[in-house]
């Protein structure tokens, strides 16, 4: 399987940003995130890229900023990760027959990478799906997560929108859209919890 290494210079701006957190705070991860979960899982989550003080900070996707509140503890009702969520790679969550990833491994700027920076990450997560072989489902968390994959399946923008909730058939793998669990889709209610666990409940009943 294709991954970036951990001093993957790629794309140039994301570099220099990593570069200069690992000077003003050292002890942070500061490098593409891995992804986690097995392999051989049935579910590929995929988000947009690591939070500064969230994945970038502790290496572990979704984990110790906002957004991870909400999915792994949600993924923790619905038995698809097991032990308590504690917003630190120590914490002992392990997952359950479901990987996460983010469709670019470094953190960018104001959260937003630019069209080649995802462009560049593509081949990273092609990479993880050809190599997922048990694969039935991938959550998208987001319309740019939505769109990345369907890039990589080669399929029409246009021919699969994105809308929370919705499911599409690509290449006999179900892909699930949910808005992205980020503190701003929850505080201004764009995504509520209930709405949120619909959609991890969903995924359950077809494996």
């Amino acid at each position: 399987m294709i991954t970036p290494n951990k001093n993957c210079s790629l794309c140039p701006r994301l570099k220099k940003y990593r570069d200069k957190y690992k000077i003003i705070k050292p002890e942070w991860y500061n490098s593409p995130v891995e992804s986690f979960g097995n392999l051989d899982s049935m579910i590929l989550i995929v988000g947009l890229a690591p939070g500064l003080k969230g994945a970038n900070k502790t290496g572990r996707p979704f984990t110790g900023d906002h957004a991870g509140k909400l999915l792994y503890n949600s993924l923790i009702k619905y038995k698809l990760a097991s032990g308590i969520y504690n917003e630190d790679i120590s914490d002992g969550l392990n997952m359950i027959n479901t990987r996460i990833t983010n469709s670019v491994r470094c953190v960018p700027p104001n959260n937003k990478p630019d069209t080649l920076e995802k462009k560049t990450c593509q081949k990273f997560l092609a990479s993880e799906i050809h190599n997922m072989k048990n694969l039935k489902i991938i959550l998208a968390l987001g319309t740019i997560a939505h769109e990345e994959l369907l890039k990589i399946f080669n399929k029409k923008l246009s021919l699969y929108k994105f809308k929370h909730g919705n499911v599409h058939n690509i290449n006999n793998i179900l892909l699930f859209d949910s808005y992205h669990c980020s503190r701003y889709n929850t505080q201004t209610k764009r995504l509520t919890k209930k709405m949120f666990d619909d959609v991890i409940f969903s995924m359950t009943e077809i494996i």
